[in-house]
């Protein structure tokens, strides 16, 4: 079994992808940035196979600190997921961000997989063997514009050839990077499983139910598998067909 670094594994989306590697055995490090009860109630279900550190991923020297002691407690990181990710809920144009906005989006956003990978990609290399997963939103892959949402986007279209790039690079020695671009996933849903999604109507998604973690994380787990290096630079839009980005148009 494996190590994993889930960053903001201990609620939401992330929470769903630490539950899946831990369920299938390996062990795992997750970072939270202020969330100590989720932190300390997620330590104590899984004891000593998870090993929890507080981190800024917009915070250089934080998620050097936070690599660091994973590796101390762990060893090498084997599937390095870049779940978090700072994101602005109010909607506004690109003219209404501040300076300090835009920043925060490009630096927890993108900077902080630039710094990750620098951190852990040097051991995978020396394995022969890695995955990275990072996240980006539906048509991301083609640069889609997304109104309202124009730092966020253009944080995670310049991931897209960023996760890309990688693949290319990393191909020879064993290691893979993938896009996942999780839905419009709110609330409750985002820690639901998919039994409890199918349990309820969901007239704006196609498929009839909403999106979950556990959809997210089924996809992170395949991306991450020892026979899945054929699958490597790919941006997986997971949306149950609903079209996220026109919707508000």
């Amino acid at each position: 079994m494996g190590h994993a670094f889930i960053t903001a594994g201990t609620k939401g989306l992330g929470l769903k992808v630490t539950e899946a590697f831990l369920q299938e055995g390996h062990q795992v490090s997750v970072t939270y940035y202020r969330d100590w009860e989720r932190a300390q109630k997620l330590k104590k279900q899984y004891a000593d196979k998870v090993h929890i550190i507080q981190a800024d991923v917009c915070d250089k020297t934080d998620v050097t600190n936070a690599v660091k002691s994973a590796a101390e407690a762990f060893g090498t990181i084997d599937y390095l997921i870049n779940n978090a990710g700072p994101f602005i809920f109010k909607r506004k144009k690109l003219m209404d961000h501040t300076t300090e906005e835009w920043e925060q989006m490009v630096r927890g956003n993108l900077d902080s997989v630039f710094h990750m990978l620098q951190l852990t990609i040097p051991d995978m290399r020396k394995q022969k063997f890695g995955r990275i997963i990072n996240y980006g939103f539906q048509g991301a892959n083609t640069a889609a514009g997304w109104v309202n949402r124009s730092a966020f986007a253009a944080a995670k279209v310049g991931l897209v050839s960023l996760t890309k790039t990688i693949a290319y690079e990393e191909a020879e020695n064993g290691i893979t990077s993938n896009m996942v671009c999780p839905g419009n996933i709110e609330g409750k849903m985002k820690e639901a499983t998919i039994e409890e999604s199918k349990r309820m109507d969901d007239k704006e998604t196609p498929i009839g139910r909403s999106g979950t973690g556990e959809d997210i994380a089924r996809a992170i787990m395949f991306f991450c598998g020892e026979h899945a290096d054929m699958i490597t630079g790919t941006i997986l839009d997971v949306t149950g067909g609903l079209d996220v980005i026109h919707q508000h148009r």
